[in-house]
């Protein structure tokens, strides 16, 4: 399985009657989800299901990739390792899923996946990593492919 965490681009601050989920993104980060987009479509990725969390700057960031996507409540503001692993059906689903959701669940997801233990690591705005997750002799792997910024 693959398994590509994508946080939301660069968005607008809260201001006024604006309610978080609702924030859009900023110029920058239209730029930076179509950059994050345009290097995820030149990988060998095989079944892909896109995830997103209902907030609106995630869901900017997710439709710059021109896929279908499908939003998943557990994966908003406010979740958690859990809820993101349980979302993607990790490490079971055959194919790749792409998580584009929130700080601090992706950094600490990822640092799940890596070091074994959650830590508050930080995954850049508008930032992809990608984990695959596989079986060598008899042993399960974790493997961090690449890691994309904008």
């Amino acid at each position: 399985m693959d398994l590509i965490l994508w946080r939301h681009a660069d968005a607008k601050d809260a201001a006024g009657p604006i309610a978080d989920v609702d924030r859009e993104l900023t110029t920058r980060g239209l730029q930076q989800a179509e950059q994050g987009a345009e290097w995820l479509r030149r990988q060998p990725l095989r079944r892909v299901v896109v995830l997103s969390s209902p907030a609106r700057r995630a869901l900017q960031t997710a439709e710059a990739l021109r896929l279908p996507v499908k939003v998943k409540s557990q994966l908003g503001v406010g979740a958690g390792v859990a809820d993101l692993l349980g979302a993607a059906d990790w490490p079971d689903n055959a194919g790749t899923v792409i998580l584009i959701s929130h700080q601090p669940a992706l950094g600490r997801l990822a640092s799940l996946l890596l070091a074994g233990t959650e830590a508050d690591w930080s995954i850049k705005k508008g930032g992809v990593w990608w984990f695959t997750n596989r079986v060598r002799h008899d042993e399960t792997q974790t493997i961090l492919r690449a890691v994309h910024n904008p």
